[in-house]
């Protein structure tokens, strides 16, 4: 006998998951609409706010001394549009453009699977439950797509800081990473994105779901308005940041064209620790947090509407 959904508090809503008559029936493909709906919400959102990853990208390979390039966020955003025109804020776009979908379809589906594994009897989850459920996501996002799509869009960005920039597009560049310095070429950083994207998903998804349910007041079926899940959802990328700058500003070192200077993350780690100080560390943070708020945000708004239309045109 199945039981009834609301006899039991799900921590993870879906509105278009609950028991409605066009509930079962999408079961079979709400996966396929899951990745569709974030891969649209991921080119969406990356054509919103990429200048903003695109500036902070370059204050985190940003060096002290001779070889610093700019004095800041707004000296960066000149002195790019002066050299390279206004698109030139959007060099790397293209990656993150074809990594999106790969990369919403597997977190979460990550994410669903985990879930499945680590509800109770009654379908509940426990808040370290929901941490290792985004952890688990984070992870194998970083393995089987963020690394690469992170890898190849930091050399596209510390390209165009050369003075003769060498990849003239997408495939060209790619391809060219990979002749050099084989497949390995676009897997640097591979640990510190691991730790980057475990700890970025159990910190999201914990605040965000948690910050559902005390909405709710312990209504499952209460709805919650987007302006509120955008509101949950920037609070929860801004826990992120200040949760894992660090570990992402190690991951960008490791990822550029000077990735040969360091022998391995903690190597990387000790160098920046060094030679810059312990508030290089937090380099890029203000473009970042900015970035991240409004990525997170406009993510879990435009995901839960795009899921709402497919619920009732995609049976």
């Amino acid at each position: 006998m199945q039981p009834n959904r609301r006899d039991f508090r799900n921590p993870f809503p879906r509105p278009w998951m609950r028991d409605t008559a066009a509930a079962a029936p999408a079961s079979g493909n709400i996966g396929l609409k899951g990745i569709v709906a974030g891969g649209l919400t991921g080119g969406i959102e990356i054509c919103i706010t990429f200048p903003t990853e695109y500036v902070k990208t370059q204050l985190q390979l940003d060096e002290k001394g001779g070889r610093k390039q700019y004095d800041g966020i707004v000296d960066c955003v000149k002195k790019t549009v002066k050299n390279h025109g206004f698109f030139g804020l959007y060099r790397g776009l293209s990656v993150l453009i074809y990594g999106s979908i790969p990369k919403s379809a597997v977190r979460f589906g990550t994410f669903e699977y985990l879930k499945k594994l680590a509800m109770d009897e009654k379908g509940a989850l426990t808040p370290s439950g929901r941490l290792l459920c985004g952890l688990g996501a984070g992870v194998c996002e970083a393995i089987l797509a963020v690394t690469p799509m992170e890898t190849i869009k930091v050399k596209f960005i510390n390209d165009q800081r050369s003075g003769k920039p060498r990849f003239r597009g997408f495939f060209h560049g790619v391809s060219m990473i990979i002749r050099e310095q084989g497949i390995g070429g676009i897997y640097k950083g591979l640990v510190p994105t691991i730790l980057k994207q475990g700890s970025n998903q159990a910190i999201r998804f914990f605040v965000m779901e948690t910050c559902k349910d005390l909405y709710r007041g312990g209504d499952p079926d209460k709805k919650v308005p987007k302006a509120a899940v955008g509101a949950f959802g920037a609070l929860a990328g801004a826990c992120s940041v200040f949760g894992n700058t660090p570990i992402d500003v190690v991951k960008t070192r490791m990822q550029g064209l000077e990735a040969h200077l360091y022998k391995n993350t903690m190597d990387c780690f000790l160098k920046i620790w060094k030679n810059e100080g312990p508030f290089a560390f937090y380099k890029g943070t203000v473009p970042r947090l900015s970035r991240v708020c409004l990525d997170v945000a406009i993510t879990f708004m435009i995901y839960d509407s795009i899921m709402d239309i497919f619920h009732k045109v995609w049976p």
